[in-house]
């Protein structure tokens, strides 16, 4: 197998709904850039990302250029040994996860059409569905509780509401969709807007009610983050926190939080995410895979990651459902709110670009 060409394309995604999280203005696009890998006998393997300022705090003309950089290396690079293609291509991307993320993508697809296997049982195959979460973003609780609603009619039955702009409306906004719907498992993601204090009455008053709190604190405050996770009666994530390898190791080290969530398209990729994954599984705490708003080609390896390690005990990969124009032709299948793999080689999906 030889590689002859990579292409680098953007595309500008549209969300059916505006997307609303804490501390930032509404999201109605985010940019994805897609990487075609051509081989010499005719295969093409997929890699993909996200940019943007509010999700991963990456630019997009920023992360663009340094993917056509990066582009112009691949046809001299090995195409299966993937530690020496990836630190080949550290070197120029530097500081940029996303980027990083792109190629990460592409070369493990290139991987498992090479072995002639799907992605998730190329990395370990503990299983080949998972359960994941949908989002309600920051709404007033009788628009929660609609949103809710209609994704339980839809056939989930975890949901994820963000929150962390008003604590007491939060704690508001869980109690009514508990009321409304009292056998769904119920997720509360704070995106750091808590205070330790309001972290902990939140925790408290939601006894019972919540699965997890993720990210309660400010990111940067990893002692407010312990000190939430040591008098919390619920089960603490860090999201935000995690940047990667090293700050997963930090966390797990200091037993700063009960679990930590991995965003495949956040850390820089799957090989990244894989040692985050390793170190959370060695501290024996457990592991979340999460997605940010990102295309369905994202999706499916964040899905194989989730379903490579039994320390994922918990999945969050709905990023992909209110996006207009994914150009992604996915392999996986959404049924009653799980995800479940093909066996199709490599991340199993196509990419139909105009």
């Amino acid at each position: 197998m030889q590689i002859i060409k990579c292409e680098v394309t953007p595309v500008d995604l549209r969300l059916r709904h505006p997307a609303r999280l804490a501390g930032t203005p509404e999201i109605s696009h985010v940019t994805a850039i897609f990487i075609r890998i051509e081989t010499k006998d005719g295969r093409n393997a997929w890699g993909c990302t996200v940019a943007h300022p509010y999700l991963n705090n990456e630019k997009p003309d920023q992360v663009l250029s340094t993917c056509l950089d990066c582009a112009d290396m691949v046809p001299d690079l090995h195409p299966i040994n993937i530690e020496y293609s990836l630190a080949k291509l550290a070197g120029v991307i530097q500081d940029s996860p996303a980027a990083m993320c792109a190629f990460d993508l592409a070369f493990y697809d290139l991987l498992g059409l090479a072995a002639d296997m799907p992605a998730y049982k190329l990395l370990g195959g503990y299983r080949n569905r998972i359960q994941t979460s949908a989002t309600i973003p920051v709404a007033p609780p009788r628009e929660s509780v609609e949103i809710a609603t209609r994704l339980a009619h839809l056939g989930f039955r975890m949901l994820k509401i963000k929150g962390g702009v008003n604590p007491d409306e939060d704690v508001a906004r869980v109690r009514a969709i508990h009321r409304a719907l009292p056998h769904h498992t119920l997720r509360l993601d704070a995106d750091g807007g808590y205070s330790i204090q309001a972290a902990l009455e939140v925790a408290r008053a939601l006894k019972g009610e919540l699965e997890m709190l993720e990210q309660p604190t400010d990111p940067d405050d990893l002692d407010g983050l312990r000190q939430v996770t040591r008098n919390s009666p619920v089960l603490i994530l860090a999201d935000q926190s995690v940047r990667g390898p090293a700050s997963a190791l930090d966390l797990a080290s200091h037993h700063t939080v009960s679990g930590i969530s991995v965003k495949v398209a956040t850390c820089g990729g799957l090989h990244c995410a894989l040692q985050v994954d390793a170190i959370a599984r060695a501290a024996r705490i457990v592991t979340m895979v999460s997605c940010i708003i990102e295309p369905a080609l994202l999706i499916a390896a964040g899905l194989s990651l989730a379903l490579s390690s039994p320390n994922v005990q918990y999945g969050d990969l709905d990023g992909n459902l209110d996006l207009e124009n994914d150009p992604t032709q996915a392999g996986f299948r959404l049924e009653d709110g799980w995800l479940t793999a093909s066996d199709v080689p490599g991340l199993g999906c196509t990419v139909k670009l105009a």
